[in-house]
């Protein structure tokens, strides 16, 4: 006991090996903590702004969903799920999906149809290209309610696109006021407006394509088209998706031009979702059943969207 005591302080009383430090804590801030706090400072603003703007009003919506309010009388009385089923009893609603179907259908096909043919076109190089693009592409940049309501000047009865017609000895429709041509004339109206903008796109995703591609498939025979369709559509095709789903979101959402130009008339025939949403709630003070059509909105978006990303597997040339 009495040598296991003597050892004991031996060890206690001895003094540390030349060249030994105890150790130290690491300081906080170390590089690493500095990058990653640097990382989040500078996608902050980016994620505040979702939350804001994204996240907040729409879990709001969610919550208006199941209200009924009514501004006028200021109430604002919890209903459960009868805007919901009211969503699915409502007479009016097939027509309108009908209505922002065609629409988005007609937009989307024209405008990517029309947006590719223009950039293969700019893409050859000719003299007075960068005139063409400029006039092409200076309709994105002019205000949308300008734009519209120029166009309504033009498509009235007794407007400039009848006129020009009458020359020709054709006697016009009122484009505006028949169902057919209403819808008709607002997709244009629309394609003409955006198709500058896919057509940019579109061109700079031409402009990378490798010329030796083309210069081999010469050489092999292959002829215009088949070179289109087996370099050119595979090549661009992750520019095709991008445009696509723009376009598709851009669709589903228009309001100004229906708004200026047939106020969802005549009829029906041109009351898309967004403005029917908008007559019900803010011309009919329904914000309740307002906020379960936006719902209903934003699921045929997501819906529609993520169908899109998954098709590009198939599709996508880039894509493993």
């Amino acid at each position: 006991m009495a040598a296991r005591t003597d050892s004991v302080a031996g060890l206690a009383g001895a003094q540390p090996t030349p060249g030994w430090a105890p150790a130290t804590r690491p300081p906080f801030w170390t590089t690493r903590r500095r990058d990653h706090l640097a990382g989040y400072l500078f996608i902050a603003p980016q994620l505040i702004g979702c939350a804001v703007f994204v996240i907040a009003p729409l879990a709001l919506v969610v919550w208006y969903s199941l209200h009924e309010w009514n501004v006028l009388a200021g109430t604002f009385t919890y209903v459960g799920a009868d805007n919901y089923r009211a969503l699915v009893n409502d007479p009016q609603l097939p027509g309108v999906l009908r209505a922002t179907g065609l629409f988005s259908v007609g937009l989307v096909v024209f405008n990517l149809s029309l947006a590719l043919l223009l950039a293969v076109l700019l893409n050859q190089r000719l003299r007075g290209t960068v005139v063409f693009r400029t006039v092409f592409f200076s309709p994105v940049v002019v205000s949308l309610v300008a734009w519209t309501i120029v166009w309504g000047f033009l498509l009235q009865d007794n407007g400039g696109i009848n006129a020009l017609l009458r020359v020709v000895g054709i006697d016009g429709p009122n484009w505006l006021r028949g169902g057919a041509t209403a819808m008709v004339s607002v997709i244009v109206v629309q394609v003409f407006k955006n198709v500058g903008l896919n057509m940019v796109l579109f061109l700079a995703a031409l402009q990378g394509v490798p010329a030796e591609l083309y210069e081999a498939a010469d050489i092999d025979g292959a002829g215009r088209m088949r070179q289109f369709w087996r370099i050119t559509v595979p090549l661009i095709s992750p520019t095709i998706l991008l445009t696509s789903i723009i376009t598709v979101i851009g669709s589903l959402q228009v309001f100004a031009q229906i708004a200026v130009l047939t106020q969802g008339g005549p009829g029906t025939s041109t009351t898309v979702l967004v403005y029917y949403l908008y007559q019900q709630a803010f011309q009919f003070h329904h914000f309740g059943y307002g906020s379960t059509l936006s719902i209903l909105l934003f699921v045929i978006v997501l819906v529609l969207t993520v169908l899109q990303w998954q098709m590009r597997k198939r599709w996508v040339f880039h894509e493993s």
